[in-house]
């Protein structure tokens, strides 16, 4: 259960309104049952929500003193008699809802620092919340409820729109933020990116190329800690509808993300790469630079990418190649090493 000095705790609930909140269905229990927080189910006590969101965790059912559990149709009849049941396709997503109305967030009222930095010239909408040592620079503009942390910096000219929220330590300059994103502490949003023209000659080495691009963060995008999104060198570098960026992911210039999509933990995609709706890459995934990834296109941990992708095509290994191809490899190499080994 969430330790309530960090999270407030709006319950309770009945077991009808959860289930109107989560979209499920009441399999069994009690409509008026009084529920007063959500946990994991080998935690729950009997005042408690549970979800079994992986088949493969059954086990737990039997062991939980948890008073209801979300589950699928398939999972229903292994739940032991004592337990309401709330039935739905997507357990996981309805939990979501139920947890969020448990734990809402709340805005906090809008409060300036006094040791923050404010040029004259910045904007700033209704009851924002500025952090301490928090610089807001010329010309920015801050939408309504906008949320900055202590130590970030916003550079000239940046906008961002109302519900926003900038973690702690982060910076951000050439760049369009949109509203309900979410930065979280020590990104770095619109740095230069690796643009020079490689040269072995006497004249000074490496000749560095202008980056004079924008970044478009557009609305309800999350980009997780310690993640650089670099500006454009030319064409700006755009990341689409609600698409969700993880921690220590790298984003070079010019890669326009389409809608939707999901980049894992230390994934990283090269200069003017271009994702299309919903694209998905596991931890670790590199993509090469000026390629187009489809829509829809699942991409694996630690798989490297190195051409174009098709879209809902699924890649998995470096260089990247198709599932079946991937795993019919491994077989051939497992045999081959199993016949040496006898040998």
């Amino acid at each position: 259960m969430a330790d309530p000095r960090f999270y407030r705790n709006k319950g309770p609930f009945t077991l009808r309104e959860l289930a109107e909140i989560g979209q499920c269905e009441i399999r069994r229990g009690d409509p008026t049952l009084s529920i007063r927080d959500v946990a994991p189910l080998s935690e729950a006590d009997s005042m408690c929500l549970g979800v079994l969101h992986n088949t493969k965790y059954h086990t737990l059912l039997e062991d939980t003193k948890a008073a209801v559990c979300v589950l699928t149709e398939d999972m229903a009849g292994r739940a032991p008699n004592r337990l309401a049941l709330l039935v739905t396709k997507y357990p996981q997503r309805a939990y979501a809802l139920i947890a969020s109305a448990f734990y809402p967030k709340e805005k906090k009222p809008g409060k300036i620092d006094k040791t923050a930095i404010i040029d004259s010239s910045a904007k700033l909408g209704k009851d924002v919340v500025i952090g301490p040592m928090a610089i807001i620079g010329a010309k920015t503009e801050l939408g309504d409820f906008v949320e900055v942390g202590a130590y970030s910096v916003i550079e000239e000219g940046v906008s961002i729109g109302e519900n926003t929220i900038i973690g702690s330590h982060v910076s951000i300059s050439h760049a369009d933020i949109g509203k309900c994103v979410h930065i979280k502490p020590g990104a770095r949003i619109g740095q230069s990116g690796f643009g020079f023209f490689m040269d072995q000659g006497d004249m000074g080495g490496h000749v560095p190329v202008p980056q004079l691009g924008r970044v478009i963060i557009h609305d309800y995008v999350e980009i997780g800690a310690n993640t650089t999104v670099d500006r454009g060198s030319g064409a700006d570098t755009i990341i689409g509808l609600g698409t969700r960026i993880d921690n220590l992911v790298q984003v070079a210039h010019n890669v326009h993300f389409g809608k939707g999509c999901v980049m894992v933990a230390q994934s990283g995609v090269a200069g003017s790469t271009k994702l299309g709706d919903y694209v998905a890459a596991g931890g670790q995934a590199g993509i090469a630079n000026n390629l187009k990834i489809g829509s829809g296109a699942r991409i694996a941990a630690q798989c490297g990418i190195m051409r174009d992708v098709e879209p809902q095509e699924i890649l998995i290994g470096s260089p990247g190649m198709p599932l079946k191809s991937f795993y019919r490899q491994v077989a051939v190499l497992k045999k081959l090493a199993e016949e040496t080994r006898k040998k």
